[in-house]
């Protein structure tokens, strides 16, 4: 189990403290910090954070991959960090950060409605299509007007992001653009209405979004200046008086036309390269989306997804090639589960395969696909294949939501029930193929340890550096049943490259074997280690072996424990593998000089 609290101060620690600390937010996998001074961040330390999967600095944020833990670490680091102040930061990122900061900021938080909306009417049509409910009942339609309203009432939500991140009053606001989708003013703008003689645009601002954070800009310019002019006694009635009536006609004016304008033509660049470059455009995105996704670049598309979703109540290129991409991270995680022989891999891989099958990709990335090149191969190769279907088939996505086992009915479509076929072909030929490749591709990972042993191996409640340089393999891998059955312990297994046993911790010796071919230590916090260089290397009677202490003797990490003639081993036909196990003689009654033989 994660210790969150004492998680929660190393992260912020890392971060740079919590006076470097400007705003926190998070979505369904990471924290997402804005930070006033993104050099003080030192990711390295992040990463080894327990229960952090991995960390980045992308699109405006210091971004922590915590996985499907994340709402319970973002409660105890928000608890520690308690106020922020931003205002009296002065933040140094680059004005495409700050952008990318301010759009993901507004955007990020809508998904939840958005998506529980969308599925609710999916699962709603679903239902009509298979005639378990009659799309005429009552009961239908209420609950499709529960599904309806996140997307009718956008222009509110997001002014509601928007205020807050622009940090003015939400309630003004949310008041000004309010006006803007009265069902009395949809009606006057339909029937043609003017503003002190200029003529007033005929646009129906529901579901709209661009609108919406172009009037709340408009709004915090008025607020902060008339604030800064208006007499104090008047104050909490006459600032909102005034940019509630200036800001309302300036937007119907020209921020309102200028945000449609420009969130159809969002929405139709999209549709153009889709409409010419068709499937390709999908597979591509899907073989990309894990580079994507690793940097957080992936919620760059969300405004796209959500115009999309309001303009043509659909999406047609992001969604779909998700769908490929989630799939392909499940498959292959499953496989490796399957073909590896390290332990904590399989967990692993078991773990992010169920959480990518469901549609959350973060811990397959992070914990298989980033570190493995083979799988990575694996999972672009497949999501390639995967989005060149749904992109040749057309498939639209109804709700915006991480594509997975549980959501598919966000492909459902009233009008073609080929859709969801579609996806669920998809579905099968991403994680299938996905599959079979992590089957052929998958191999053990070799680690060499540099010469000066600086790679940690956790070993039971022991951070040991590597005894000896080389290449270091799972202990079930040793050719010797007492080894790889882990009778003795847990340990790691090295293949050597050189001729010296050193130290990988502070300790005692406690016991050297007369053929000096293994050796005891005990460490400070009183685990017993073994070390065995060799398989039935006993039969050497002491050739070729060289031990550089005795019992009792202290040592300090790094000290040379033993000298062996690593070539001459070899040429006697001995296996010269060394293990190095966490034991306890006493617990666990092993004879250790009957092992050693």
């Amino acid at each position: 189990m994660t210790d969150y609290q004492a998680s929660a101060t190393a992260i912020i620690k890392a971060v740079g403290g919590k006076e470097n600390v400007t705003e926190l937010i998070h979505c369904s996998t990471r924290l997402r910090f804005t930070l006033a001074n993104f050099d003080q961040a030192d990711l390295d330390t992040l990463k080894k954070v327990p229960g952090v999967l991995g960390a980045v600095i992308a699109t405006g944020q210091c971004q922590v991959i915590i996985g499907n833990d994340v709402v319970e670490m973002f409660d105890a680091v928000n608890a520690e960090l308690g106020m922020l102040d931003a205002k009296k930061h002065q933040n140094k990122q680059k004005w495409t950060q700050v952008a990318l900061d301010f759009i993901i900021g507004i955007f990020q938080p809508l998904v939840p409605a958005i998506a529980g909306g969308g599925i609710l009417k999916s699962l709603l049509m679903l239902f009509a299509m298979l005639g378990w409910m009659s799309d005429k009942s009552s009961t239908y339609q209420i609950l499709t007007f529960i599904g309806t309203a996140p997307l009718y009432f956008l222009p509110i939500l997001v002014a509601i992001t928007t205020a807050q991140k622009l940090k003015v009053n939400v309630l003004v606001a949310v008041s000004t653009v309010a006006a803007l989708i009265l069902p009395d003013m949809t009606t006057a703008l339909t029937a043609g209405t003017q503003f002190m003689s200029l003529p007033v645009h005929n646009i129906t601002y529901a579901s709209q979004v661009f609108p919406a954070i172009l009037c709340v800009l408009f709004y915090a310019v008025l607020e902060k200046y008339i604030t800064k002019y208006c007499p104090k006694a008047i104050r909490i009635f006459f600032v909102p008086l005034l940019c509630m009536a200036i800001a309302v006609p300036v937007t119907l004016l020209v921020l309102g036309p200028a945000g449609y304008i420009f969130g159809e033509g969002f929405t139709a660049v999209i549709l153009f390269l889709f409409n010419h470059f068709g499937w390709v455009a999908t597979a591509l995105l899907a073989a990309v989306l894990p580079f994507m996704v690793a940097t957080g670049m992936h919620k760059a598309m969300i405004p796209y997804v959500v115009s999309s979703m309001s303009s043509i109540k659909s999406e047609l290129l992001y969604l779909p090639a998700s769908l490929a991409h989630n799939m392909s991270e499940s498959g292959t995680c499953f496989a490796i589960a399957i073909r590896t022989k390290d332990k904590a891999t399989r967990a692993t891989a078991i773990s992010a395969g169920i959480s990518a099958l469901f549609g959350i990709t973060e811990p397959a990335l992070y914990g298989i696909t980033l570190q493995n090149k083979r799988a990575m191969i694996s999972v672009m190769a497949s999501s390639l294949v995967g989005g060149a279907y749904v992109g040749f088939v057309g498939l639209k996505a109804f709700a915006l939501v991480g594509p997975g086992l549980a959501s598919l009915t966000m492909y459902v479509d009233k009008t073609n029930a080929a859709n969801l076929v579609h996806a669920l072909w998809g579905f099968a030929i991403s994680l299938i193929l996905s599959f079979i490749l992590g089957l052929v591709l998958w191999q053990d990972k070799k680690i060499t340890e540099t010469d000066d042993q600086k790679a940690m191996h956790v070993i039971g409640s022991e951070a040991l550096t590597a005894p000896v340089s080389g290449q270091v393999i799972a202990l079930t891998e040793v050719n010797d049943s007492v080894f790889s059955s882990g009778v003795l312990g847990d340990g790691i297994a090295i293949i050597p490259d050189n001729d010296e046993l050193l130290a990988p911790v502070d300790g005692e010796i406690m016991m050297v074997y007369e053929t000096q071919h293994a050796l005891g230590l005990k460490t400070a916090g009183g685990a017993e280690i073994l070390f065995h260089v060799g398989l039935d290397t006993v039969q050497l009677a002491g050739k070729f072996f060289d031990a550089q202490v005795q019992e009792g003797q202290q040592v300090k990490q790094g000290d040379v424990l033993l000298k062996f003639d690593l070539a001459q081993i070899k040429a006697a036909g001995f296996d010269p593998t060394v293990m190095m196990i966490v034991t306890s003689q006493s617990q666990q009654g092993i004879d250790l000089p009957t092992v050693m033989a």
